[in-house]
């Protein structure tokens, strides 16, 4: 699996309660062609696919589910963020290995900001971490 440091959202990130990814993917911000009156619209997802992996690398305990949502904003701080897909994993399939069933950028990733939310529902896990990030393909064995 070829992954960058730049393009990882969560590092092997110990998830105990409701949390966003360590780090934040500054897409940049979009400009103005020459002669344009406004900046170029964006939409990462509609163009060719760009793999992403979010992937438990411990098995959480405890908690009933656990919600991953992929979230942009127009500012780094996610003060109003939109949620572009979401997928719920139960505590049985929240093992070391298992992979959230998204794997590319969607439709609606077209603000400048990109991260991940983590939702736990339940009882608080004490163990489970999950890493998140774009990678150059998918490992298929």
């Amino acid at each position: 699996m070829i992954t960058s440091k730049n393009q990882t959202l969560s590092d092997n990130q110990k998830i105990t309660a409701d949390a966003r990814s360590q780090n934040v993917i500054d897409l940049g911000q979009t400009g103005t062609v020459y002669g344009a009156d406004a900046a170029l619209d964006r939409d990462i997802g509609k163009g060719c696919p760009v793999p992403i992996l979010i992937q438990v690398t411990e098995d959480f305990n405890n908690l009933t589910r656990l919600d991953v949502s992929l979230q942009v904003d127009s500012v780094e701080n996610f003060a109003s963020p939109k949620t572009v897909v979401s997928s719920s994993i139960n505590l049985a399939d929240l093992k070391a290995g298992r992979k959230v069933s998204f794997q590319y950028l969607p439709e609606g990733v077209d603000e400048r900001y990109l991260s991940v939310h983590y939702d736990v529902v339940g009882t608080a896990p004490s163990t489970g971490r999950v890493w998140a990030g774009i990678v150059a393909g998918h490992q298929t064995a």
